[in-house]
């Protein structure tokens, strides 16, 4: 099944499976913290929709689709960047901000609204590389 297919393929299935974990991994600390923000909902409700996108695209190649994943990997590249502006100000915000050591690792994780900016830059990757 896996001999023959394009390199472009295998990304596009990697990146529709990472983003199905990331949104496993993002409504549970998001849920954890009963939603107390307006922004916690996108990644929740945008990375099924990305995951199922980049999956179909692997296997059915239209035109409208590509458009259609391009546009949500910027999506996903802006949302993963304003995340990451939101988890580090919310460091920031706990008792003794950034210079407590402590408050990167129990504050909001950093670099996981980053991991969405990177898996959409390798979806665009994929996309626009072949």
């Amino acid at each position: 099944m896996w001999q023959g297919w394009p390199l472009e393929r295998v990304l596009l299935l990697f990146v529709g499976l990472a983003f199905a974990l990331i949104f496993v991994q993002v409504t549970m600390f998001h849920s954890r913290q009963n939603f107390r923000h307006w922004a916690m909902w996108v990644p929740v409700i945008e990375t099924p929709i990305f995951a199922l996108a980049a999956i179909v695209l692997a296997f059915y190649h239209a035109g409208w689709l590509r458009i259609l994943f391009a546009l949500f990997m910027w999506l996903g590249i802006v949302g993963g960047l304003y995340g990451g502006y939101l988890h580090t100000a919310g460091v920031g915000q706990r008792v003794g901000g950034y210079s407590q050591s402590q408050n990167f690792l129990v504050g909001p994780p950093i670099i996981l609204p980053l991991l969405i900016t990177a898996i959409s830059a390798l979806g665009l990757l994929a996309l626009y590389w072949g």
